[in-house]
């Protein structure tokens, strides 16, 4: 069986720099005022659901879009605050602040100041290829239960109930009790913009897909709130004459809207390092380091794919300017960022060419934040978490499920415990178990315990241009990021035939990796190819699914 990857050629790359600004300014324009239309109510959203002040995620992606886009090694990515880090801040938020949401706020933003610190170190130190170690239904088993959290804590606030509940899993038995006690007319708010999410899926490759969904919700959500009158508090009857309701009288306010600062500057806070030294303190900033850094890295690798220039970027600058960015968010009261994946997809598909749409849309947000704040105010917090019920359904939809299980069963395993095991510790110990579950099925295959650390391979140039990539033993997660760094030293626009045949076993993440580097280094006008395959049982019908030498 070969897998192969012919060349092809891309467009030229446009300029970087201030040529790029000279040469494709109206199009990286466009795209960045369409992404800020996008950007701004899931800013807000993100960063209430984090626990900080609603101005922290503008401030996030402003920081993003003026200053990371500037230093970053990747050209159409998007900076800002993202839903997959919620889970991360509101837990640091509730656990340094021990109840006062305040001081939480302000230890952990000194824990984004040091895990700025850790990511510019990790960058320095070439780092990028770490997100190759984690086995890649670990991490998409991760992604799924911050989804899962995401539903079980914004569908209440999408109800305008606040549930009486500690943990995670009294959070998520509640949701029967606030359907049962929703503000009607808070919820009517909400549902109807998860109702346009839903539908805006079904117009794609429509004139109608061109307009930003959130944008809808939000300005359907502002126009209902104002029929509701949201901004003068008081009480009202809702289905007097139904005796099936618990109640009918329910009280409606400037509560359920966004509360923003009049003055931009009165937004800003500081951290305080006063908790520094506790241990507590270091779990947060490594949380926060790991699962951005982690996050940052895989959305990066994923819109260089979508990249109609065909460029790669430089994933340990990267993460190095994303690093900074926090330092400096962490500074002034902003949330972390990554390379946020649903706002850089829609950048590419409106049109930009370079980074500078990523500068023009912090721009549009720092223009817009600072003269029309009274505007924002008036956006209802339901139709913000709509859209993060949204996205956390997304993360963890069905659809997730039946991808990993068409990889392979052992697959599908690996995905529910790293889920459990998020959803009952925390992201770092659930990864960790996840981690710990795709190694057990690695020794269930017969790995022999010196395959761990060492990956037997060569490359050689057997013929001018032609590289052979031998690999022997058993590749897995745990020793692919020695090839990862062997690969890197092959030159574009060669040929690679990579031979597996003296494999005992190859999981998913290194047969998904070499994959994605055939389809890379096709961009870059090479060939690739992948023999060795027939030799090797295959854990599904899967191309990509696990394989192990038959008995």
């Amino acid at each position: 069986m070969t897998l192969s990857m012919s060349a092809c050629e891309a467009a030229p790359a446009p300029k970087t720099g201030l040529s790029g600004l000279a040469e494709s300014w109206r199009s990286d324009i466009l795209a960045g005022f369409l992404v800020f239309l996008i950007a701004l109510p899931l800013c807000l959203g993100i960063a209430m659901a984090s626990g900080f002040p609603p101005q922290a995620g503008i401030i996030t992606a402003i920081v993003g879009g003026l200053l990371v886009s500037r230093i970053n090694g990747s050209f159409v990515t998007i900076a800002g605050p993202a839903a997959g880090l919620i889970v991360v801040i509101l837990d640091s938020v509730q656990e340094l602040g021990a109840g006062d949401a305040m001081a939480g706020y302000r230890y952990t933003l000194a824990a984004i100041v040091f895990a700025g610190v850790l990511q510019v170190a990790m960058g320095l130190m070439k780092a990028g290829k770490m997100s190759a170690f984690f086995p890649s239904s670990a991490v998409h088993g991760m992604l799924a239960a911050i989804g899962i959290i995401i539903i079980a804590k914004q569908f209440h606030v999408m109800l305008g109930v606040k549930p009486d509940a500690q943990t995670l899993f009294e959070t998520i038995g509640a949701i029967p009790a606030s359907l049962r006690d929703m503000n009607p007319e808070v919820a009517i708010i909400g549902f109807c913009g998860l109702a346009i999410l839903a539908a805006w899926t079904l117009v794609s490759g429509t004139k109608l897909a061109a307009i930003p969904a959130p944008l809808i919700v939000v300005l359907v959500g502002m126009a209902l709130a104002k029929y509701f009158d949201l901004e003068d508090e008081h009480k009202y009857l809702f289905l007097p004459n139904a005796v099936f309701l618990p109640h009918h009288e329910f009280t409606i306010g400037p509560k359920f809207l966004v509360t923003l600062p009049q003055n931009f500057l009165a937004g800003f806070a500081f951290p305080d390092f006063h908790r520094a030294g506790e241990v507590a303190f270091w779990r947060q900033v490594f949380t926060i380091a790991l699962v951005g850094s982690l996050e940052s890295l895989l959305s990066a690798a994923a819109v260089d794919k979508l990249d109609p220039f065909k460029r790669t970027s430089d994933l340990n600058r990267d993460v190095a300017a994303v690093g900074l960015g926090n330092m400096l968010c962490g500074f002034i009261g902003g949330l972390p960022m990554i390379a946020e994946i649903v706002r850089s997809s829609a950048n590419v598909n409106n049109g930009a060419r370079t980074g500078w749409s990523n500068f023009f849309h912090g721009l549009f947000l720092l223009v817009f934040v600072a003269l029309f704040p009274k505007l924002i105010h008036e956006i209802p917090l339901a139709s913000l978490a709509a859209l993060l019920v949204f996205t956390g359904y997304r993360l963890a939809s069905p659809r997730e499920f039946q991808k990993t299980l068409a990889i392979g069963w052992d697959q599908l395993a690996v995905f529910v415990i790293t889920i459990v095991g998020v959803l009952a510790t925390d992201l770092l110990i659930g990864v960790a178990i996840g981690v710990v579950a795709e190694l057990l099925f690695h020794f269930w295959r017969s790995i022999h315990w010196r395959d761990v650390i060492l990956l037997t391979r060569s490359i050689e140039e057997k013929e001018p241009g032609v590289y052979h990539v031998q690999v022997a033993g058993a590749a897995f997660f745990g020793n692919y990021l020695a090839l990862k760094g062997d690969l890197a030293t092959i030159p574009a626009g060669r040929t690679v035939i990579f031979d597996l045949s003296e494999t005992s076993t190859v999981d998913h993440t290194v047969m998904e990796n070499l994959h994605h580097f055939c389809e890379d280094y096709r961009g870059k006008g090479g060939f690739a190819e992948i023999r060795g395959l027939d030799q090797l049982v295959a854990a599904s019908s899967h191309p990509l699914a696990p394989r192990k030498r038959a008995a």
